[in-house]
């Protein structure tokens, strides 16, 4: 009966990947690296390979002579040195310089597996290319006759809902008769004593009965008409500003 057997060799990405996965494997602490143990292991792997007929790189041939070496350093008998003072000088452990590359290795290949999976992560996100939202926008600077005649008709009567009219109660006193050539004298003299030789849209409606908001409104299409005033918005849903087109009133 023949016997079927399998071996599962795992693929590392160099001598030192082989190490630092031994270490892992047998529990090993990398401050002090059983040498011999580990150079026993990682020489029956490279023996596997063989055996599978793999090619072995140069490098791993390399770390396998570094082991040996090792190793032989580690079993010569150690004598403590005397310095002139008389002072004992430890000598220097061969496995210093493999464990600082070992702490290295493991270092850069922690923050490799922490990048591959944020990689992984990203994966699942998809993206496009910008698109223009602008239209969206709550604020959008409007530029000149950007705001037209319906626009202020929409303001009047959003103002008209908004403020009620604001009309007094009833009473039997009778109030003054103002024309529209009146109202648009007292619009221009508004605008004129304005600081900013502009008003709000809105200051020209406070406190007035229903008969004078609507002279009023009438009073400002005529100096619209007549060329007189302008109106404009610096940008969506603000108020909507009142302003000679010229100065030659």
């Amino acid at each position: 009966m023949t016997e079927h057997w399998k071996v599962n060799l795992e693929i590392f990405e160099g001598p030192l990947d082989l190490l630092l996965h031994l270490i892992n494997k047998y529990e090993i602490d990398i401050y002090d690296i059983p040498i011999a143990k580990i150079t026993t292991q990682y020489m029956e792997y490279l023996h596997a390979m063989q055996i599978l007929q793999l090619d072995v790189a140069g490098d791993y041939l390399v770390m396998a002579a570094t082991l040996m070496s090792i190793k032989s350093q580690m079993l010569v008998p150690r004598n403590d040195a005397w310095n002139e003072e008389e002072f004992i000088v430890e000598e220097e452990d061969p496995r210093e310089e493999l464990m600082e590359m070992l702490l290295e290795y493991r270092k850069f290949k922690n923050a490799t597996t922490k990048l591959e999976y944020k990689q992984s992560e990203r994966a699942d996100f998809f993206t496009k290319e910008p698109t223009d939202v602008t239209e969206y926008q709550e604020n959008i600077p409007l530029k000149k006759g950007d705001v037209d005649l319906i626009d202020l008709i929409e303001a009047f009567q959003a103002l008209i809902r908004r403020n009620e009219l604001k009309e007094p109660e009833e009473t039997t006193i009778e109030t003054e008769e103002i024309s529209v050539t009146d109202k648009m004298k007292w619009i221009e003299l508004k605008i004129k004593n304005s600081p900013s030789s502009s008003i709000s849209f809105r200051h020209l409606f406070e406190y007035y009965s229903s008969k004078e908001v609507v002279v009023t409104f009438l009073a400002l299409l005529e100096l619209i008409k007549e060329n007189k005033v302008d109106f404009k918005q610096d940008k969506t849903f603000s108020d909507i500003k009142l302003a000679f087109l010229n100065n030659d009133f």
